[in-house]
């Protein structure tokens, strides 16, 4: 079976605007989400800065019922709730408790580390011999699957309900795999995408490693700089992104509202050799995994109109730009515009994939290139590579037809997704 998969729903938290029409607004604005906090100073971080959705209380109860949110302390689930329960009313559907199974339907929805601040509540109360106080939710929001199960038992999903986690790679990954169920038939509708959460305790490893900026704790809104010379390492964030993967016949059945349509994509590893590492891309295996995702796709890759890359800010900004020229063979003016939406909401780590996938999706549906902001001063080898005019720094409206998006994870990982406009 081959069926073909669009997409019919979107929802997003994200640390530039929660909910789609916010987020459509922001980063066509070219709206940064990166902020000061006091927090991560008081904790002697060298980063201080980072991107947190703002959800007000209010907004927590139109999501979760008072005994979800009873003794409720999991950032990331909450996230994922948002925005997989805005993707499914997007696409079409209610949401119903008493609803009736629903086998044709499922997710996989993915996320990092869940449920950190909820762990460290536990240590606490286990450390000071407290195990009775310890509460009955404590396993489901600490659990890596605790997003899907919620959003399985919330919506009635009777298909494959799971949870995937591959480092920052996860929500494309996540998409692909909900991708390949439907076209092989084993379902109608899938629920993918991702979710991370945030704060001191999932943030603090990296700040260890010193990957990321200490350079703009004064100017929060300029520290992600992807492709920039003067990038300085990754700003963190959090959120989620979720979309509604659907097969043709049931979206047209049904008269959806089609956003764009999934054409395939490719999942590899490096497998640490070649100049791979824990932390760093093998190359080899980040053009293979560009090229095969073109061939799955059926598709040539001059086709390719735009990509949304992973780009963030790092030092390896200038060899990802490398392996979409040597995977594409296109360099100079020949190459695809490219964007990076880190440059606003910063790296939302297991949560990156989706929500940069939600932001692809809506510039194929409505037809702009949104600003990679911070880039006045492109990297030499990057302008070394590709023309400056192919670096998108404000907002574009231009046809598109095809856009390409790829996440590279820590543990060699990578994931390639081609969208294409449905007409």
């Amino acid at each position: 079976m081959n069926n073909r998969v669009v997409i019919t729903g979107l929802g997003v938290v994200s640390p530039n605007g929660v909910g789609v029409n916010a987020f459509t607004e922001a980063i066509k604005r070219g709206k940064s989400g990166i902020t000061f906090h006091q927090q991560l100073a008081d904790l002697n971080f060298s980063c201080c800065i980072g991107g947190i959705p703002q959800i007000s209380e209010e907004m927590k109860q139109e999501y979760l019922t008072p005994l979800q949110l009873r003794g409720f302390n999991s950032s990331g689930i909450l996230y994922g709730c948002i925005a997989g329960m805005d993707a499914w009313k997007d696409a079409g559907f209610t949401i119903d408790s008493n609803s009736k199974l629903d086998f044709d339907s499922g997710t996989v929805f993915g996320t990092g580390t869940s449920g950190v601040e909820k762990f460290r509540e536990a240590i606490y109360k286990l450390d000071d011999k407290q195990v009775k106080r310890l509460g009955s939710t404590v396993v489901v929001q600490t659990m890596a699957s605790g997003i899907s199960a919620f959003l399985g038992g919330i919506l009635g999903l009777g298909n494959q309900v799971t949870t995937n986690s591959s480092a920052c790679t996860t929500g494309t990954e996540a998409i692909l795999i909900g991708y390949e169920r439907i076209k092989n038939g084993q379902a109608k509708r899938m629920l993918v995408g991702s979710c991370s959460d945030d704060g001191p305790y999932i943030w603090g490893g990296f700040d260890a490693m010193r990957v990321m900026t200490y350079k703009h704790n004064d100017s929060p809104e300029k520290g992600s700089r992807p492709m920039s010379a003067s990038a300085s390492g990754f700003v963190p964030g959090a959120g989620a992104g979720a979309l509604v993967l659907e097969s043709l016949e049931s979206a047209l059945k049904r008269n959806a509202t089609i956003y764009a349509e999934l054409l395939g994509g490719h999942i590899n590893s490096g497998g640490q050799r070649q100049g791979g590492t824990m932390t760093a891309p093998n190359a080899q295996a980040v053009q293979h995994c560009i090229k095969e995702a073109v061939k799955n796709a059926n598709i040539s890759a001059n086709d390719i109109d735009a990509i949304n890359g992973h780009l963030t800010a790092t030092s390896k900004d200038s060899l990802e730009i490398e392996n979409w020229l040597k995977a594409l063979d296109r360099k100079g003016e020949n190459f695809p515009y490219i964007n990076s939406l880190k440059s606003m909401v910063g790296h939302c780590l297991a949560a990156a994939g989706s929500i940069e996938s939600v932001a692809t999706v809506l510039q194929l549906k409505q037809q702009f290139l949104f600003p990679n902001i911070n880039c006045e001063d492109t990297h030499d080898e990057i302008s070394e590579l590709i023309s400056d005019d192919k670096i998108v720094k404000q907002l574009v409206y231009n046809e598109l037809n095809i856009v390409a998006k790829a996440s590279f994870g820590f543990g060699d990982v990578n994931a390639c997704i081609i969208f294409k406009r449905y007409n």
